[in-house]
């Protein structure tokens, strides 16, 4: 069972994994440590452009949200970026960024199919709205880290 120590973290590995390899990219990164309810880092580049990014971390399964509505009645005013990590061993950890919309598309897509295989009614709690993504639904997405420098 997940306790709050363990999933805080796991969001701290994921938060930190990211702001290392974006440092390594020659960009200047501050964390917030979940502080933040639309992101948790931001990268900024030698002239100054910078760009929120939220980070979801798991270290097996899928990613978890609570809330579909969150991504299906959504206006995105700017170009949100997500980092979802995946940080299984030390070494070996995944990455996967990509815009907000396409995660949402993912979602939507995702939560969808799964709705209509159970005749469009959830079995155990017909009002939530949870939902999850994989890592094979996101692999085409894995390792673009040009989309936050080419976005700067």
């Amino acid at each position: 069972m997940a306790t709050g120590r363990r999933n805080k973290i796991t969001q701290q590995i994921g938060e930190y994994l990211v702001a290392c390899e974006l440092a390594r990219r020659g960009l200047l990164v501050a964390t917030f440590s979940g502080n933040v309810p639309d992101f948790d880092i931001i990268a900024a580049d030698a002239n100054g452009h910078s760009i929120p990014i939220q980070v979801k971390t798991i270290r097996s399964g899928e990613w978890q949200f609570n809330n579909a509505g969150k991504f299906i009645e959504v206006r995105f005013e700017d170009k949100k970026l997500c980092i979802l990590v995946l940080a299984t061993e030390y070494g070996k950890d995944r990455f996967y960024i990509l815009e907000w919309e396409q995660l949402r598309d993912i979602v939507v897509s995702s939560y969808s199919a799964w709705l209509a295989a159970k005749d469009g009614v959830r079995p155990r709690n017909y009002e939530s709205l949870h939902c999850s993504v994989s890592p094979e639904q996101l692999a085409e997405f894995e390792n673009q880290w040009d989309k936050i420098t080419e976005r700067l």
